[in-house]
């Protein structure tokens, strides 16, 4: 029946998605129905029961024939209201007919007659005054003390008969409701004993209580008996159970009068009997504890105990019986905390084993649902009753608004919660209903209060029926097994484990009981030494049994054993890799040949993906989830023995050292970065109040994370060689399943922020796609890293368009963002699919033809989404749109201000100046108008804004065209005056890039906003920049004020990039301290240049001035704050660069300014004072520099040291002619005809040669390396030399001499590769082996410079460079040899026709004057090439040539 009911109230939802394949379930489930209730029928003895629940059977048959020919009907005609509507309908009917063949089930019936009969019991309770009693106190009392235990004993067998079978439910039932029917009667005599009317009330509301906990305690059990399975649903009944033992216990104290301290001890057995039952068999959490919150609070329970037991003791012998009576209640309170603490530390201990399964909490919870659906139905019968009183009425109304309440709530709670759309509106949607029908039956029974009239009542009759209609509609929804939670499944290992809790916790109730029992017989009695030493024997139990709890507790820690087996297994797999790697070292590692490198590859790459996946898990677990941290690190480290045979399965099959060793030492790192976590995560053990070692588990977590994006970079990188895209495919298939989750993450941004970002990453994708169609055609071989990129630019798309469609308004906008998102995701995936396949067959042409259709189809898709981003916030994307065109603009003046500095910028035709003067003034003034439309458009209509975009960046574009003609009008002649002109144009674009991002961010927000303000400061700038450039082209052509008027605009920009640099804005990318440096020496120029121009007073000098100081400025405020901003400078260095930045730049701006001042009065006074202000200048570059150097910290080196280069080079040179000696390794001489034997073994000579001249040049720089630094021990170099201007001479000798020999030996391999392949003469390969031999020489002469010529490296050295000489000239002869071998074995042919024979002669004659003519350009070439070079030889070399 459950299993039917599910699967009918799943229909409505999946035929709303498309889904068929429920209808074979639900006939499945209908025909168990049908036999299981042919079953109950026969097996009952009531013929009246058996003919009920086949009626009822056969109504669920015939009414699921109907439903399953609606949703056929609604299936063919999806969009058809009426037929959505039918179908609703018929569903309703089936559900109601699904109740009811419920309720006929032996023991359900039962159980809804006591319900129904507790209710009527109920209603005595209701009446306006109570008969008074007519029985003594002490009898009437006797009475209610008799009843209450037999109610308290009827509840036990009610909690005891749903674990039996049907027919013990229903004898359980109707006990209880008769037990509850005499209980009531005696409670009601007991108020009757009252003597004030408040007693009386009192005693009334806690019989009420009663009533509820009855009422729950039959729902529960009988939710139960229905479904055993259902989740949380035995917890229900355990504390609806202990609410009725509660509720009885307040009424026995509120009205008994028997001998202090008896009734506590009475209370506290009746408290403890009812929480035995948690610790029978505990699958269910019993509370929100978290594992080391329930070691707490046994640590607290037990104190407690311990205390009120020690009071029990104390106050039973002194004999003050209202203190042991309290010192009871305490006891009791202790030992129910200690039961519970123990129950949740048992389910925790359970589902924390490996074997177990931990439940999942379901998006609604169907017992709250039903039981508010019987509260509302019980509450609208009392409404409509005609003997129903006011005080019943208000009653039912206030039961009525309580529950349909808690049902909105839910509804709310499960729509938020829910990421299926069908769904969320069906919660919203049900919610109405319930509310509106809810206020609707409120209006008439506020009618009702008011006058209890027939035509009232039946108006609030009919006002019932739609609420009960709603809330059963809801009910019936919510027991979809898709909303429901999951049970726990506990494995025997984990109930093994479970056992010494509950042992413990089970002998400390039992001890407990006979204490209180014992202890309630000595306040009567407290002079029988026989019971004190009981009572001894007892404490002492529960003393042990207490510790015995505690001890199992900690014991069974979650986590604990499961972190120390993964340790264990990682460490062996680390062991393994090791073994792996001093294999790999050996080269003898031994190669995998049952598997593929593409097998093993994928396996690598899965793995790695998993462990990746499981970081944060294991991380969240350790700070807070005990009972998760046992299956997630058992889960991590099975992944490291596949992992491990993986990674050298990958390193077995990699030919190139390097790689091999790259892939072992990640895997290591990996595996080292997981112990480390592991060791974290045990050390947290998942308690949240383990505050201390938090910082180290996300520490851990961080390295883990690094280590598996650097062995995911490495495979993909492997991977995209040889076109495998395997895992960049499920990358991209994994960002756009993100987009169909739930809720997102809070947003951080407005909708304008993550409108920019995805369209600048679905603009990267279009760039990289229309890359891929250029690669497809010329490099194949590049499309991989192009294909890695579109990964890695799509998962950032997904992610800001999932928080761009979440912030959209209105909601389609969202839902056509993500869908265009998505849509775009599959096409990426395709185009990578293509890339990989062309990779493999680079020649392949049909797959070259559907790359570039790929391609086609990403960019139109990249189209849709920036169409639906528009949609979106027209306005806000046109300034988007329009910023990318002014970014473009200053691209394009920068490289106009190449071409004027290197003083090629030319008019095309003899245009002057004044021939575009008007037209720049007029262009200006139009930009400036566009500019205050664009201000405006803020704050006005998307529409309008987009305009004012789109119109400012057609006006600029316009502008900058005709600034450039004006600026090559003035001539190459004039180049720094040109550049002026450039750069005011280039301000205006800056200003208006920063206008467009301003009014973007304070598109429909307040006038009070922040981002308001900074409009209008974008906007000033705007206008001063404009105004500038106006200054400057009315300046340009008067050669007395231009370079005045160059000076201002620089100031004035220099101004705007200080605060650029003063703001907190964080920059995109970091540089090196040494860049910092670096850039401070563009400063010292620039101020000496100025304080000449203001000494100079000419024009030339001072337009020169601005437009370096420009530059300079520019270049180390950026670098200074890239540097500052490096994450391993301190708070304390970035704080200190900056401020000397700033003062740098202040101290540079007094400078400029004083310079304007001296142009405009050139005073002897003024002019001196320039070199103050050059001095401070100096001393803020000198403060800066030092700040640099503090950001470097004490293991850096310095990278402009001349030793430091030096070793650096000689070590590289080495390792890249090594490299290429590997390379010649592995060639083979082409295959030919067999010809003459002297032939055959030419190309053989060449690799040798090849190979031996590649071995000599690695020993020769390898020793020049030890050389250097022997010379550094000795101390003939400064490790670090202080302005030595010949120690850093002799190194620039010998790094160059190094990279000569270096780039001289990759040649030869080239050349003998070439040579030897066919492709490449033998000239070539004789020039490049005299190459070699002369950089060799020249490489000797820098290391004799300094050497010591006896010295052991000196000796080696000069052994290497003879080798070297020798393997060269064994080259050259072979070559030679060969060349001259050719050249007699060509044969002319000569033609015998006359016109043939003199065609053949001029022929001749013209090839022979074209290599005559290309000799004479070789040898100028090579005239130059060395004079050029000589120039930057040191001077040991020019003398040792000379």
């Amino acid at each position: 029946t459950s299993t039917s009911q599910k699967n009918i109230s799943k229909w409505p939802l999946s035929i709303c998605k498309g889904v068929q394949h429920h209808y074979s379930e639900t006939a499945q489930a209908l025909k168990t129905l049908a036999q299981a209730a042919r079953g109950v029928a026969a097996s009952t003895s009531d013929p009246a029961a058996a003919h009920a629940m086949l009626d009822s059977a056969r109504d669920v048959m015939e009414g699921s024939a109907m439903l399953i020919q609606e949703a056929k009907q609604a299936l063919i005609a999806p969009g058809d209201a009426e037929s959505q509507q039918r179908l609703a309908q018929v569903a309703k009917a089936v559900s109601h007919s699904l109740n009811n063949c419920v309720n006929c089930l032996p023991g359900q019936k039962d159980v809804d007659v006591a319900l129904k009969s507790i209710g009527e019991s109920s209603k005595k309770l209701l009446v306006d005054s109570l008969p008074p009693s007519t029985k003594p106190f002490q009898e009437a009392q006797s009475e209610l003390n008799q009843a209450a235990a037999d109610l308290n004993q009827s509840a036990g067998e009610v909690v005891h008969a749903t674990r039996g079978q049907s027919g013990e439910l229903a004898a359980a039932s109707g006990k209880f409701s008769d037990d509850f029917d005499e209980f009531l009667d005696a409670g009601i005599e007991m108020a009757g004993q009252a003597q004030t009317k408040e007693d009386q009330i009192q005693v009334i509301g806690n019989l009420k209580n009663i009533s509820m906990a009855s009422s729950k305690l039959l729902l529960a059990a009988k939710s139960l008996s229905v479904d055993p399975g259902a989740p949380n649903a035995k917890n229900l009944l355990a504390a609806a159970a202990r609410a009725v033992t509660e509720s009885i216990n307040q009424l026995i104290t509120l009205c008994t009068q028997q001998a202090p301290g008896q009734k506590e001890c009475d209370n506290a057995l009746r408290e403890l009997e009812t929480v035995k039952g948690m610790l029978d068999n505990p699958n269910e959490p019993v509370s929100d504890l978290s594992y080391f919150d329930c070691i707490e609070s046994v640590m607290e329970n037990s104190k407690v105990l311990g205390e009120s037991m020690a009071g029990i003791s104390q106050n039973a012998k002194t004999g003050d019986l209202p203190a042991f009576g309290e010192c009871v209640g305490i006891a009791s309170k202790a030992l129910c905390g200690l039961t519970e603490a123990a129950a949740q530390a048992a389910y925790l201990v359970g589902i924390s084993d490996p074997n177990s399964q931990a439940g999942h909490q379901g998006l609604v919870d169907p017992i709250q649902f039903a039981r508010a659906n019987q509260a509302i139905q019980m509450a609208c019968q009392n409404l409509v009753d005609p003997d129903s009183s006011p005080s019943q009425v208000l009653s039912a109304a206030t039961i009525v608004a309580k529950h349909t309440s808690a049902l909105c709530n839910a509804c709310r709670i499960a729509s938020s919660k829910t990421a299926n759309p069908v769904a969320k509106r069906h919660f919203v949607q049900s919610a109405k209903e319930v509310a509106n029908s809810t206020a609707n039956l409120v209006k008439t029974i506020k009618a009702l209060d008011g006058d209890f009239s027939e035509d009232n009542r039946n108006k609030c009759r009919i006002a019932t029926a739609p609420l009960i209609e709603a809330v059963e509609n809801l009910t019936a929804f919510a027991s979809n097994p898709e909303f429901v939670s999951i049970p726990a499944q506990i494995s025997s290992e984990g109930s093994q484990a479970q056992e010494p809790i509950l042992v413990s916790a089970k002998t400390m109730l039992e001890s407990s009981s006979y204490l209180i029992r014992t202890a309630r017989s000595l306040a009567i009695n407290p002079k029988d030494p026989p019971t004190w030493s009981v009572l001894a024997g007892h404490s002492h139990t529960v003393s042990d049994s207490i510790k015995g709890l505690i001890t199992s507790i900690r014991d069974k820690a979650p986590g604990q054993r499961e972190c120390d087996h993964s340790i264990d297994g990682i460490n062996r797999c680390i062991r393994d890799i090791e073994q792996a790697s001093l294999a790999a070292v050996s080269q003898s590692l031994a190669t995998r040949d049952d598997i593929s490198v593409e097998a093993l590859q994928e396996q690598l790459t899965s793995v790695v993906q998993e462990i990746g996946h499981l970081i944060d898990p294991i991380a969240t677990a350790a700070r807070g989830e005990a009972a998760q941290l046992g299956h997630k690190v058992t889960q991590l480290a099975s992944y490291f023995e596949p992992l491990i045979l993986a990674a050298v399965g990958v390193a077995s099959k990699i030919l190139d050292h390097q790689q091999q060793m790259t892939v072992l030492d990640q895997t290591k790192t990996l595996a080292e970065s997981a112990l480390q976590m592991l060791y974290a995560a045990k050390e947290g053990g998942g308690n949240p109040k383990a505050q201390h070692t938090h910082d180290a588990i996300t520490e851990a977590a961080q390295l883990m994370k690094e280590a598996v994006d650097d062995i995911m970079v490495t495979l993909n990188e492997a991977a995209s060689e040889v076109g495998l895209v395997g895992g960049m495919v499920d990358a991209i298939a994994e960002a756009m399943s993100k987009l169909d989750e739930g809720t997102p993450p809070e947003p951080k941004g407005t909708f304008v922020d993550y409108q920019t970002t995805v369209v600048k990453y679905s603009k990267a994708i279009a760039v990289t796609a229309q890359e891929m169609m250029t690669k497809s055609v010329t490099n194949p071989e590049e499309l991989g890293g192009l294909a890695s990129q579109m990964t890695s630019d799509y998962g950032h798309l997904a992610l800001q368009g999932q928080m761009a469609a979440a912030t959209a308004e209105p909601e389609e906008i969202g839902f056509q963002i993500r869908t265009r998102v998505q849509d775009l995701g599959h096409g990426c995936i395709f185009l990578v699919q293509k890339a990989g396949a062309l990779q493999v067959c680079p020649t392949d042409s049909y797959t070259k033809r559907e790359l570039i259709e790929c391609a086609r189809a990403v960019t139109e898709k990249v189209s849709l989404v920036l169409s639906a981003l528009q949609a979106g916030n027209k306005g806000t994307q046109a300034c988007i749109t329009a910023a990318t065109a002014v970014s473009g603009i200053i691209a394009d003046l920068d490289t106009t201000i190449m071409f004027a500095t290197a003083g090629t910028l030319n008019a095309e035709n003899s245009e002057t100046f004044a021939d575009h003067r008007e037209n720049i003034l007029k262009t200006a003034k139009a930009l400036v108008e566009d500019t205050k439309l664009l201000v405006s458009g803020a704050a006005s209509t998307p529409d309008k804004l987009a305009q004012a975009a789109q119109s400012s960046a057609a006006t600029i574009t316009q502008l900058a065209e005709v600034v450039k003609l004006g600026a090559a009008s003035l001539g190459s002649n004039d180049p720094e005056t040109q550049v002026v002109l450039i750069n005011a144009i280039k301000d205006v674009a800056k200003a208006l890039s920063d206008l467009i991002g301003a009014t973007k961010g304070a598109a429909s927000k307040p006038a009070d906003d922040p981002s308001m303000y900074q409009l209008k400061g974008a906007a000033k700038v705007m206008v001063t920049n404009v105004t500038s450039l106006l200054k400057t082209v009315k300046a340009v052509e008067d050669e007395a004020t231009r370079g005045t008027r160059a000076l201002e605009a620089t100031i004035e920009y220099i101004k705007q990039e200080l605060t650029v640099f003063q703001s907190k804005e964080v920059p995109e990318k970091t540089s090196s301290p040494e860049e910092s440096i670096r850039m401070t020496k563009g400063i010292t120029m620039a101020t000496a240049k100025a304080v000449a121009a203001g000494n100079s007073c000419r024009q030339e000098d001072v337009i020169a001035t601005a437009n370096l100081s420009r530059k300079a400025v520019s270049d180390m405020l950026t670098a200074c704050k890239q540097a500052s901003f490096h994450p391993d400078v301190s708070d304390e260095v970035r704080t200190r660069a900056l401020r000397y930045g700033t003062e740098c730049t202040l101290g540079y701006l007094d400078l400029l300014e004083h310079v304007l001042v001296v142009l405009q009065k050139p005073t002897p006074e003024l002019k001196h004072q320039l070199a103050a202000f050059s001095k401070r200048v100096a001393g803020a570059v000198t403060e800066l520099i030092q700040a640099a150097e503090a950001m470097k910290g004490t293991e850096w080196v310095d990278p402009e040291d001349p030793t430091v280069i030096a070793e650096t080079e000689l070590l590289g040179a080495a390792a890249s002619i090594e490299a290429a000696a590997k390379k010649l390794e592995q060639l083979k001489p082409r295959a030919k005809p067999k010809q003459a034997d002297e032939t055959l073994d030419f190309e053989e000579q060449i690799l040798e040669a090849a190979k031996s001249i590649a071995a000599a040049t690695s020993a020769l720089v390898k020793s020049a390396s030890a050389a250097q630094r022997e010379l550094v021990a000795q101390g003939k170099v400064g490790s670090i030399p202080a302005n030595a201007a010949d120690d850093g001479q002799w190194s620039q000798g010998l790094i160059s001499a190094a990279r000569m020999v270096a780039a001289a030996t990759s040649s030869l391999c080239e050349a003998a590769n070439a040579s030897v392949q066919g492709h490449a003469s033998e000239e070539k390969l004789i020039s490049s082996a005299k190459q070699v031999a002369a950089s060799t020489a020249q490489l000797l002469v820098a290391c004799k410079v300094k050497a010591d010529q006896d010295s052991e490296a000196m000796r080696r050295l000069q052994a290497a460079g003879n080798a070297v000489k020798r393997a060269s000239d064994n080259l050259v002869r072979a070559a030679q040899k060969a060349a001259f071998g050719k050249a007699d074995d060509d044969d002319v042919v000569v033609k015998t026709k006359f016109v043939g024979g003199i065609a053949q002669i001029i022929a001749a004659q013209e090839e022979m004057l074209k290599k005559e003519r290309e000799l004479e350009e070789a040898r100028k070439k090579l005239a130059q090439i060395r004079q050029q070079q000589y120039k930057f030889l040191p001077t040991e070399l020019r003398e040792d040539e000379g």
